[in-house]
């Protein structure tokens, strides 16, 4: 068998915990969308407000930690405070 490299190993092991650690917090912003999207179809103002709030803290959380981009961010954020003004507006 071949000779592993150490620090080969240890960087691939690093990754891999930071990979793991990143895909939690991609799902967890996911669903608050799902949910947040749901209550707004839904016509439940109290909860969308609650939930677009909690959205945008974790796209913020996630974009200084860089696991995503600070655009991509901002666009998520935008979209889904357009969709809280289109729908609840005229009430």
């Amino acid at each position: 068998m071949a000779v592993r490299n150490s620090s080969a190993v240890k960087r691939h092991k690093q990754s891999e915990v930071r990979r793991v650690a990143n895909k939690a917090v991609k799902s967890t912003v996911r669903t608050s969308a799902k949910k947040y999207v749901a209550s707004v179809h839904a016509n439940d103002t109290d909860t969308a407000g609650t939930l677009l709030r909690q959205l945008v803290k974790e796209l913020d959380t996630a974009a200084r930690k860089g696991i995503i981009a600070r655009n991509a961010a901002a666009r998520k954020k935008s979209r889904m405070q357009k969709l809280y003004n289109a729908t609840f507006a005229a009430k």
